[in-house]
């Protein structure tokens, strides 16, 4: 059975477990290593402050059950991600992608991670006023990159894909970086950068023709049939993996699939399919607010009231009042 937790929830753990080892082992405030929550799994942490406005984290962890995060929509600085999983960490076995965002608003989310593989993480997060700094006036040159630190209230630009070979090995690089004190944190902030310039790099020259996933025709029949099954199930959807399971296909090819072949991920979808079948309801006018909100699998009216008003630019409760006038 999955554990579901509150992005507060979670980080009140992961908060705990910091302090109780800073108190341990008083370690230096600029480069910290813990302990994974081992209510939750086992694992590394180490989270190394660069300067000012920059982090960089390295996480290497197994969970112990399928771990559920309930992610609210929040104000999110520019960030890079790299995740290698291992689904039997016994075996060579293994899939790899990168995240790359801009500053802004990041919109409301469901984070999942399945027991048992190995995950190893390699993130940074940069203020926004930082990578403005680092690049001074050449941010006016390239109005494309103006898209990377976006209002705080406007949605945040996101890119997912597969890391380039050049990524790779300045992670590897990060990985085994053979310094210590003053000149580690100049070189894992070269590295950063040096990621950054790569993602640029591909923003400002994309392949005209970027190769895409292949997948069989019967994966793409089981993709169809995920994507009615979140359609039928949507205040009990399925997990990533129990989706995955019942469709036959791993979760790596699963949220692959429905980028490729529906352009938006699992949790996408599944939210499109809730906010129309909310609005189907409101219109039909036999379910107040909060009904709707739980039929739709809001357990919290107020996060329902937030997606639906920047679904449809106004609150559920407006949009029904309207609905019923225009009926009678």
């Amino acid at each position: 059975m999955a554990i579901a937790l509150s992005q507060s929830d979670y980080w009140n753990l992961v908060q705990k477990n910091i302090a109780d080892e800073q108190t341990a082992s008083t370690p230096d405030s600029a480069d910290i290593t813990w302990h994974y929550p081992a209510q939750l799994g086992h694992g590394s942490i180490r989270e190394i402050r660069l300067r000012e406005g920059l982090v960089l984290a390295i996480a290497d962890y197994q969970l112990h059950q399928d771990l559920i995060v309930e992610v609210p929509e929040r104000e999110h600085p520019l960030e890079y991600e790299f995740t290698v999983v291992q689904e039997h960490p016994q075996q060579s076995c293994f899939s790899e992608h990168y995240f790359f965002s801009g500053g802004g608003l990041a919109e409301s989310s469901i984070h999942e991670d399945v027991s048992g593989w190995q995950v190893l993480d390699v993130s940074f997060h940069l203020e926004p006023e930082l990578f403005r700094l680092w690049m001074g006036d050449r941010l006016e040159h390239a109005p494309p990159l103006r898209e990377l630190v976006n209002p705080l209230k406007q949605d945040r630009y996101t890119y997912e894909a597969t890391p380039t070979m050049a990524m790779r090995a300045v992670v590897q690089q990060v990985l085994n970086c053979p310094y210590t004190d003053m000149t580690r944190q100049i070189y894992l902030e070269s590295k950063v950068w040096e990621l950054v310039s790569l993602h640029l790099e591909q923003m400002l020259h994309p392949l005209q023709n970027p190769p895409q996933p292949s997948f069989k025709p019967d994966d793409i029949d089981r993709l169809h049939h995920a994507r009615k099954i979140l359609s039928q199930h949507l205040n009990n959807p399925p997990s990533l993996k129990g989706l995955a399971r019942q469709v036959g296909l791993n979760e790596f090819t699963l949220k692959q699939g429905f980028r490729t072949i529906f352009g938006t991920t699992v949790f996408g979808c599944l939210h499109h399919y809730r906010m129309e079948r909310a609005r189907a309801l409101l219109e039909a006018g036999s379910l107040n607010v909060s009904e709707v909100a739980r039929e739709v699998g809001f357990a919290n009216r107020g996060y329902f009231a937030a997606a639906f008003r920047k679904k449809f630019g106004t609150n559920p409760k407006a949009y029904s009042l309207v609905a019923k006038q225009q009926v009678g």
